[in-house]
């Protein structure tokens, strides 16, 4: 798939949930700290960057910002700008930038890149007395990783860890007819990357795995998006509503896979008062 540039280049996000054991407070507030290239897994992708800042403690939240790139591209420094506004704006957060593994030829990204969000938030976990952090955790994902953290928080969260999830046109819905009756090669790509049947689709479709108790969900989408139609986000909308669950949903008709100028303040904006409502 293509690679299309996100120009939705500044982020926001937060959460919060309960600990199940206590970690003891540092005698001493704790210095920020940067930790490049934390390995998760044996293989090259398979590293985090984590950002922990000063004066955290065990209650301390921490964000996992997921790159997009079609599955099969991109990189965690994709999400730098999210990482410095994060950073700036809410320096009492831990911030985590993770890369996973790449699709590629009988290599599909499902369910290898949710294993990959799986053993990063299991290793944050393992290592929340080392790093003084608590296990709630929130997401904020562009594009393909829109996707990824939207299909992790709604089937994959057993802990229940995830406070917040955001999507920036993220694909919802991968059995979509939009989709399936495209002629458009690039989204044939795209969908074959995940398999050839309808029921795979489905299971790798977060539209198909949100249930009441998901988190609260923030979708951001453009109505001349040539990756993502718009029944996307609006079903996905639709479907939060009728389960009740707190929701807000933002739809930009002439903005494409990513915005900036005055709609990328206003998404900003929104985004930013979500966040208020739930942190």
């Amino acid at each position: 798939m293509k690679k299309i540039a996100l120009f939705f280049f500044l982020p926001f996000f937060i959460f919060s949930c309960s600990l199940t054991d206590s970690i003891p407070e540092p005698d001493l507030p704790l210095e920020y700290t940067a930790l490049a290239n934390v390995s998760y897994g044996s293989q090259p992708r398979q590293v985090y960057d984590i950002y922990l800042p000063a004066d955290r403690t065990s209650s301390t939240k921490t964000m996992i910002l997921i790159h997009g790139g079609g599955w099969n591209s991109g990189s965690n420094t994709d999400m730098n700008a999210f990482r410095d506004f994060l950073q700036e704006q809410f320096p009492e957060l831990a911030v985590v930038n993770m890369n996973y593994r790449l699709a590629g030829p009988s290599l599909s990204p499902y369910p290898m890149q949710i294993e990959d969000i799986t053993s990063v938030v299991n290793d944050l976990r393992e290592k929340k007395g080392e790093y003084t952090i608590g296990e709630e955790i929130g997401f904020i994902g562009a594009s393909a990783g829109g996707h990824l953290a939207l299909l992790w928080s709604y089937g994959y969260d057993t802990r229940k860890q995830v406070e917040m999830v955001c999507s920036i046109v993220g694909p919802t819905n991968l059995t979509d007819g939009a989709y399936l009756s495209s002629t458009n090669q690039e989204l044939e790509e795209m969908l074959d990357q995940f398999g050839f049947t309808e029921s795979q689709l489905e299971t790798a479709s977060p539209l198909h795995r949100v249930g009441a108790d998901a988190p609260p969900t923030i979708l951001f989408y453009g109505g001349k998006d040539p990756l993502i139609p718009n029944s996307q986000g609006m079903d996905l909308r639709d479907r939060l509503e009728e389960l009740d669950v707190p929701h807000a949903f933002y739809f930009y008709p002439n903005e494409g896979h990513g915005w900036i100028g005055l709609n990328l303040l206003d998404s900003i904006v929104k985004l930013r008062a979500f966040m208020r409502d739930y942190i």
